[in-house]
């Protein structure tokens, strides 16, 4: 049983229709264009958002409830969104494929999380942009959402490991708040990170 599934199957979008508001900041701060893909993406808030900002968006996730609500969502806004279901563990990375990978709260157990994080390596272009902000190891107590499992939880060694070799844009741990539908509300300890592919 896919819980996932399950919990999109309600007509409310749980997370919102707005796009994450570190992602929206990133994504008008820099010359971002062409093939976009949002992993993990859920119901679509942030996939749209890419579309809406004219990037050529595949968004990729294991619910097929999300997917048809992404659907719904992206054709409520005039926008297209290629939709894929797509489960991680049997992803294929195509190499130098993307412009862009967005991974917005996508959390998983640690050996897929390393597998990922390696996968979106491998397949963004020289020049491209991997933008995440996820859910910091310290976020347990914060009870205002993500995973109440420490290894489903990020620390900042994962990223500053994985892409040691590219330009860091950004990158931060600390404490935001966000809000977002009924299930991120409050005070939370986050991961933010931006990269550059450089070669």
């Amino acid at each position: 049983m896919n819980p996932w599934n399950t919990r999109f199957q309600e007509e409310s979008y749980v997370y919102g229709t707005e796009p994450n508001v570190f992602l929206a900041e990133m994504q008008r701060k820099f010359p971002l264009s062409g093939d976009a893909l949002a992993i993990a993406e859920g119901e679509g808030r942030n996939a749209v958002f890419l579309a809406e900002q004219g990037m050529n968006v595949s968004a990729w996730d294991y619910a097929e409830s999300g997917l048809l609500k992404m659907n719904k969502l992206a054709n409520s806004r005039g926008v297209r969104v290629d939709t894929k279901l797509v489960d991680l563990n049997e992803a294929v990375w195509k190499q130098n494929k993307w412009d862009e990978i967005v991974c917005i709260f996508g959390h998983f157990p640690e050996v897929l999380r390393k597998k990922t994080l390696q996968g979106v390596k491998e397949s963004v272009k020289p020049g491209g942009y991997f933008i995440t902000e996820v859910y910091s190891h310290y976020q347990i107590p914060y009870n205002s959402g993500g995973p109440q499992n420490l290894e489903l939880l990020y620390k900042p060694e994962e990223f500053l490991n994985v892409f040691s070799d590219w330009r860091i844009v950004h990158f931060f741990m600390g404490e935001v708040v966000r809000h977002e539908g009924d299930l991120h509300n409050g005070l939370s300890h986050v991961i933010q990170f931006v990269g550059q592919k450089t070669e």
